[in-house]
């Protein structure tokens, strides 16, 4: 954008009080991430829960001279005020404006799931066809929308945006600031649905986005998504894609052999390879085609995009460094948008001495001279210490950065300079495009180098929900449990893949965990399993929805939802008590229950149970008993209350041994992790979690002499023995020491000898072949397996998991 404020207040009918000459180029909303001051205004978002105008003076300190506000500020001299009635219509009005003013063709991504993915997987494919603008990363509400659409310039040819809602009656107002050419509709899930009556409901306010689309392309393998779109759009260009062969587009062969994906598109074929073949990836992928082939890029081509894509990465990594300095690790990309956000992150942090490295900016179709100019101008606002330039196109511009500035060729030759392990007491933002591996340079930073970590494999999590659900009818939802931080290995880490993956639930165990979660983006609906009386404006807050097991937790809850003002009907789940004894309501209740409910402003959003049992194969009778008190109430309280919500009782080992009764949700947990008490499921499933570290020292020690605290292991030989940096603060139970457990080591046990430490164990290597210092050494995954591992700790592998320390470094990987 670039209007004088004259001209921005003639476009939203607001009023002017000091220069309306002045330029706007960027508006910035939130006072702590203002990357640029030039030309840059603040506005002050006033919501129900925030009032945007608190933080005008923290605006103006950093440099901010023209502000938006519903209200001006007499104190603050010298600046120039744009006075609006409504701060989020002032920024809808004008977004309008410009879009509408601008010569670009547009594609708007809505839908539960993959919008981000897809956009981003778009732009890569698109930026060299065309000079592409796009969402910055999830800018898709009814402020980040208009905040995606003030970014086009005259130079853009294209324009990819997401546009997300999470209520009725948002998207209308969406549509009418934005209103695409191309209309592309994701997966349709449960991302938000609580907040509509139903899933016809969630998709009509979906696809209203696709009012004055001239081509509406969706996932047709929906059924409700299909009829409506064909009844309410039959005048429009209609391109569905998906698994079933009933759509336009879809793939016609094995997806689980190992051969190309061979897609149809309306009678051709596009074959490529995939490394990746699960369902939200090959149904993104179909997607990707179907959009390359209608802006007319050919076969060939689209082949070579899709072989060419990078994974999306949406997160910066600050990690601690070396001397004091914080390290800001965003080796994934870099463009002109991700390097905005990029100092905007910087901005985060407190540090006044800061430094750049800055690779070349690799695949982007503009001016050079136009884009490094641009590039400069945003860095020198920044005010670096220092800034290292690395890559022969960048380095010829290295005159328009005023700090203090050095060129390299490559990153070894910045590594070799030592120029970046002499900076003290920093904020060392590293920012560069993936072929320059400027990684390494985070490897020569960091602080800690963590010998021991818990490694994380998702794909093995995938492997392990697919073996489950294909038990099951394919309409059946899954519930994942991802409380106590998913069972030690990362609740925000593994709840955004399950998330990615269209799983229809999480379950946490208290208010918190949920509202961790939400802080940090996710928006399936979760289920908090212990909500506490404290937590209850939380929930409500964060849309979150509590298990009611008691008419005490009924009554305050309801009290609480009252108070908040919450008009629809609040989700909840109740608990039936059915043998385990620990919470729940039981059969004589249900009566008042009912009565109570329907009386409220609440909605059964499902009804369950826990089985005690279901993992003990003597107990059979017992858990069906079970079960059959569950069908007898459930089905009771279902015709009192006079609608039918989802029912759930199978945990994990009740999927695999009572198929049976799985109703319209099962709950997984520490099924997904690859733990079955059946020896036949167990080899269907795939390990999750290794524990891993390295062997820091070996030494010989003599016949009778002793090892570790109060010499409770002595040697009856000459004896080599390892030593690892891995002891009972990072989770490793003492009781296990003194030859009662073994870790594994070239594929070879090895005893735990001598009382753990707090931070180390000594183990026998005798009998491990060609051992030597820096192997690496597996407290449990194969061999030995996290089964066995628990066995020698007398527990159970869910306690084994929890009890891993925070300072186990965690690593998310995909095979």
């Amino acid at each position: 954008m670039n209007y004088t404020v004259q001209q921005i207040a003639e476009i939203t009918n607001s009023q002017i009080i000091g220069d309306e000459n002045l330029i706007v180029k960027t508006i910035a909303f939130d006072s702590r991430i203002i990357y640029s001051t030039k030309n840059a205004a603040f506005i002050a978002i006033n919501t129900q829960k925030n009032s945007g105008e608190k933080f005008i003076e923290a605006a103006i300190d950093r440099g901010i001279t023209i502000i938006i506000s519903e209200h001006q500020f007499p104190q603050f001299g010298n600046v120039t005020w744009i006075i609006v009635e409504n701060s989020v219509d002032f920024l809808q009005k004008l977004a309008k404006y410009h879009f509408e003013n601008s010569n670009l063709q547009s594609i708007g991504i809505t839908g539960s799931n993959g919008k981000t993915i897809l956009k981003e997987w778009l732009y890569q494919c698109l930026w060299n066809e065309f000079p592409t603008v796009k969402s910055p990363k999830s800018f898709n509400s009814q402020i980040g929308l208009p905040l995606s659409l003030l970014q086009i310039n005259d130079s853009h040819k294209l324009g990819i945006f997401e546009v997300g809602i999470s209520k009725p009656n948002e998207m209308q107002k969406l549509e009418n600031i934005f209103h695409p050419q191309i209309g592309l509709l994701t997966h349709i899930g449960t991302a938000h649905a609580a907040n509509f009556e139903s899933e016809e409901e969630l998709i009509d306010e979906k696809i209203k986005l696709f009012k004055d689309s001239e081509t509406v392309i969706y996932n047709g393998d929906n059924e409700l998504v299909d009829k409506k779109i064909k009844e309410l759009y039959s005048s429009k260009k209609l391109i569905s894609y998906g698994f079933k062969d009933h759509n336009q587009v879809f793939i016609k062969n094995n997806i689980s052999k190992d051969e190309n994906i061979v897609v149809e598109y309306f009678g051709e074929e596009i074959s490529f390879p995939a490394n990746q073949r699960d369902e939200a990836t090959l149904t993104n992928a179909l997607a990707l085609i179907t959009v390359l082939k209608e802006l007319h890029i050919e076969n060939q081509k689209i082949v070579e995009k899709i072989n060419a894509l990078k994974a999306v990465e949406m997160r910066l990594e600050a990690i601690e460094g070396i001397k004091n300095n914080i390290v800001i690790n965003d080796s994934f990309n870099l463009d002109l948008d991700s390097l905005k956000t990029a100092l905007q992150f910087l901005n985060e942090y407190n540090k006044t001495k800061k430094s750049l490295v800055l690779t070349d900016i690799v695949g982007v179709n503009s001016n050079s001279q136009e884009l490094y100019e641009e590039v400069s101008e945003l860095v020198n606002e920044q005010k670096f210490d220092s800034v290292f330039l690395i890559g022969d196109e960048i380095s010829k511009f290295s005159d328009l950065f005023k700090s203090k500035t050095s060129t390299f060729i490559n990153t070894q030759e910045l590594i070799d300079s030592k120029y970046l392990t002499e900076l003290e007491n920093q904020i060392i933002l590293l920012k560069g495009a993936r072929k320059f591996e400027i990684e390494k340079l985070k490897d020569l930073l960091e602080l800690r180098k963590h010998d021991t970590v818990l490694e994380v494999n998702l794909n093995a999590i995938l492997h392990n929900i697919n073996y489950h659900k294909s038990l099951l009818k394919p309409e059946t939802k899954m519930m994942a449990m991802v409380k106590a931080n998913s069972y030690g290995l990362g609740s925000y880490e593994i709840s955004e893949f399950l998330q990615h993956h269209h799983i229809d639930y999480l379950g946490v165990a208290y208010a918190d965990e949920g509202v961790e979660l939400r802080k940090k983006g996710i928006t399936t609906p979760i289920v908090v399993m212990n909500p506490e009386q404290h937590s209850y404006d939380a929930i409500i807050e964060y849309n979150l929805e509590p298990e009611i097991y008691s008419f005490r937790v009924l009554d305050l809850f309801y009290e609480a939802v009252q108070k908040s003002g919450y008009d629809k009907k609040f989700p909840i789940h109740i608990k039936l008590e059915t043998g385990m004894h620990r919470l729940g309501f039981k059969d004589f209740e249900l009566d008042q229950l009912s009565e109570t409910l329907n009386e409220r402003n609440l909605k059964v959003q499902s009804i369950f149970s826990h089985l005690s049992s279901s993992d003990v194969p003597e107990e059979k009778e017992f858990t069906l008993k079970q079960l059959e008190v569950f069908e007898k109430n459930s089905s009771y309280f279902i015709e009192k209350l006079g609608y039918s919500p989802l029912r759930h009782i199978l945990n994990s080992s009740g999927i695999t041994s009572y198929t049976n009764h799985q109703y319209n949700m099962v709950r997984i947990g520490i099924g997904m992790l690859g733990e079955s008490p059946n020896s036949e499921i167990q080899k269907q499933l795939q390990s999750v979690v290794s524990f891993k570290t390295v062997i820091s020292q070996i030494s010989l020690v003599e016949n009778g002499e002793s090892v570790g605290y109060s010499r409770r292991y002595k040697t009856d030989h000459l004896t080599k023995i390892a030593t690892i940096p891995v002891g009972y603060a990072d989770g490793i139970p003492r009781l296990i020491g003194n030859e009662i457990g073994k870790v594994g080591i070239n594929k070879t046990l090895a005893p735990i000898v001598g009382s753990i430490c707090m931070d180390m164990m000594m183990l026998n290597v005798d009998n491990i072949p060609n051992v030597k210092e820096g192997d690496t050494v597996t407290v449990f995954n194969s061999k030995p397996s996290l089964k066995e591992f628990a066995a020698y700790c007398k527990t159970i592998t869910y306690e084994v998991l929890t009890s891993i320390s925070p300072r186990v470094k965690r690593i998310y990987i995909k095979d």
